[in-house]
């Protein structure tokens, strides 16, 4: 069934899920496991777009909890860029303006698919607070509409110990550049 998981896949999600928190304390300090897993098991299709997120390697932890409406973050933890989600242009258009070798899609269409969003600069940095990502790899970010217009699109790196910012043109793949999503659950 499309964007539904069975018994069996569900159980190995959640077993997934509460080791990386357990192992990764610092990425969610003050918050219990039983108060995620109570809001999980009450939404299926965030554990289908969790499923995708880890399928493709993302490996999504806790990152955040909003105390005004009860919801939880995730974020691809991966060390670098999801490799399931690497050599995507940005987006439709920019995949549809590639005449020659286009890649097999783009990154917000993939995220549309999976049910999640895709970083924004200020989610990226804030992931890397929590870690260091990204050493090897890129990953596209959200990208403002005004610099979108104009052809181009956004990344991230760490490099040198320092989070950097750039641009590309927005149909423009690399086998080292993919995307990091956001689920809100």
């Amino acid at each position: 069934m499309a964007n539904k998981l069975s018994a069996k896949e569900k159980n190995a999600l959640i077993e997934t899920l509460q080791t990386r928190f357990e192992q990764n304390m610092n990425r969610h300090k003050g918050i219990k496991w039983a108060d995620v897993l109570a809001r999980l098991e009450a939404n299926a299709s965030a554990l289908w777009s969790l499923n995708e997120m880890e399928q493709t390697d993302g490996e999504p932890d806790v990152v955040a909890f909003d105390k005004k409406t009860g919801a939880y973050t995730f974020y691809d933890c991966a060390a670098e860029s999801p490799k399931g989600r690497r050599s995507f242009c940005y987006d439709e258009a920019a995949l549809e303006s590639r005449k020659q070798h286009k890649p097999k899609d783009s990154a917000m269409n993939m995220a549309a698919h999976m049910g999640i969003n895709i970083l924004t600069e200020e989610q990226y940095r804030y992931l890397q607070t929590l870690g260091e990502f990204d050493l090897k790899t890129s990953s596209w970010i959200a990208t403002p509409g005004n610099i979108r217009e104009l052809g181009g699109a956004l990344f991230c790196d760490r490099r040198f110990d320092t989070v950097f910012t750039y641009h590309n043109g927005a149909e423009s793949y690399y086998a080292a550049r993919g995307f990091r999503g956001s689920l809100t659950v």
